[in-house]
């Protein structure tokens, strides 16, 4: 493929941003603003914790680094130092560049670029975490015992300097190989026992695999990526900060909590016949987080299944709490317990208000007026966010799939049908290998077979309407 700029993917991701109203660019005033921060910031005390060694993992590409940690290991169990970025140190409340972030809620990535939460001389510069740099944080340090489980938790603001910027295929060589250095190879060591932690609550993580975008031959492909087990490993310190947050927020009685209803058994009876469809073995006494920790991501049939389990995790939202009335649900059903977003504030408006509340709760204050005021606004602000950032995902990969595809049409492929309509068992969704398309099909008057290979045709791929269509071959 060519370069975007210059051809019908080009004009239809011009196109998307105009329908959802994005634009890269900031307004003067929110410019003038942040330029200002950065040489005086809203919030200048930090005690100085520039001596800890931290290190980031990411994508290789990534410049705007929400979180670095440092890793020990304590006479009986660990310590977890884990810095995250200060944002408020550079939003005054109530700016220009405040109200910026409540519009545009999260950062959107596109193939040929990103739609920033903040201006990148902040979320590419002075407030994120690159290695070398003096940067103000939210620094955690959460001691855990011998097998894993948090014992006790602080927070403070601090300066910090990340030494290292690690990704994580490089992370997973130096751990396979004996290399890593201690606080990188207790990674594995804490991520691990954190896993049995999330066992034993009843919790459960998905290693579904990713469809990516990747440049590709000056244009744009498609990859499966099966998560590494660094992914999980780094995703559990995240997920282990998260959860000491909404226990400090819960101490004090004010907070806004992530949440996930128990799915319905409804949703559980049609996973276990997509699982009897999918030639998986779901034994009637074994839970489903059992199950899918037996899973293989690798597998076609095994990371079809995966794909389908990500339905009992449809209605997560935030939830404010005030005066210590903890909401119904008040846990997160994949986490079992308490959890909250703390950890990319860079790239989630919601992360920078759960941090003054955390930080408020140990140093036993009331949280900031404009926090407070802020909090009943912010799950319908998250909400609108996610589904703005959901639509720009998937519409993405829908006009790349059908820009790699425009010229393959009547071509055959051999495909897994991965899901199933249950109002319509004609029409359903297919993963073809490669490329690396998941796209819909219609069966017109045949079934389709839930599990099964197929043979299918491609029927259409409109870069100009993002829809790629297959047909039983």
């Amino acid at each position: 493929m060519t370069g975007p700029a210059d051809t019908p993917l080009g004009a239809s991701l011009r196109e998307l941003r105009t329908e959802l109203g994005l634009f890269d660019d900031f307004p003067p005033e929110v410019l003038a603003e942040a330029a200002q921060a950065v040489k005086d910031p809203a919030v200048p005390a930090h005690e100085d914790a520039t001596d800890l060694p931290l290190f980031t993992i990411d994508p290789p590409a990534s410049t705007d680094l929400d979180q670095a940690m440092y890793l020990e290991r304590r006479r009986r169990g660990y310590r977890v130092h884990y810095a995250v970025a200060d944002v408020a140190a550079f939003v005054r409340p109530g700016g220009a560049l405040d109200a910026e972030a409540h519009r545009r809620v999260t950062t959107l990535y596109f193939p040929d670029g990103r739609v920033p939460l903040h201006p990148t001389l902040l979320s590419e510069g002075a407030a994120s975490l690159l290695p070398g740099q003096t940067r103000p944080a939210v620094l955690w340090r959460i001691d855990l015992d011998t097998e894993g489980a948090a014992v006790v938790t602080s927070v403070r603001r601090a300066l910090v300097r990340s030494r290292a910027r690690l990704d994580y295929a490089g992370v997973q060589r130096q751990i396979d190989t004996d290399t890593a250095e201690e606080p990188l190879a207790l990674l594995r060591d804490i991520g691990r026992l954190r896993r049995e932690q999330e066992v034993a609550r009843g919790g459960i993580s998905l290693n579904v695999p990713e469809q990516e975008i990747v440049e590709r031959d000056g244009g744009y492909g498609l990859e499966y990526r099966a998560p590494l087990p660094a992914d999980g490993w780094n995703a559990q310190i995240s997920l282990l900060t998260g959860m000491a947050a909404a226990r400090l927020m819960n101490e004090t009685g004010t907070g806004i909590l992530r949440t996930l209803p128990v799915a319905p058994d409804g949703a559980v009876a049609r996973l276990r016949r997509s699982a009897e469809a999918l030639h998986i073995d779901w034994p009637h006494h074994v839970p489903y987080a059992q199950v899918v920790r037996s899973l293989d991501p690798r597998k076609a049939d095994h990371a079809a299944f995966l794909q389908e389990c990500t339905t009992l995790l449809r209605g997560a939202g935030y939830t404010v709490f005030e005066h210590g009335e903890l909401p119904t649900p008040a846990v997160h059903a994949a986490v079992a317990d308490l959890y909250t977003h703390c950890t990319a504030p860079l790239r989630r408006l919601v992360d920078r208000y759960t941090a003054e509340l955390c930080l408020a709760a140990v140093a036993d204050q009331d949280p900031p007026e404009w926090v407070r005021a802020a909090l009943p606004g912010l799950p319908k602000e998250m909400a609108d966010g996610a589904r703005r950032a959901n639509t720009v995902e998937r519409e993405c990969v829908d006009l790349v799939e059908a820009a790699l595809l425009k010229d393959r049409i009547g071509e055959i492929f051999d495909a897994y049908v991965v899901d199933v309509s249950e109002q319509e068992p004609t029409t359903g969704t297919v993963h073809i290998d490669d490329p690396a398309v998941v796209a819909r099909i219609d069966g017109g008057d045949t079934k389709l077979p839930l599990g099964e290979r197929l043979r299918v045709r491609l029927d259409r791929a409109d870069p100009g309407s993002a829809k790629v269509l297959f047909v039983p071959a």
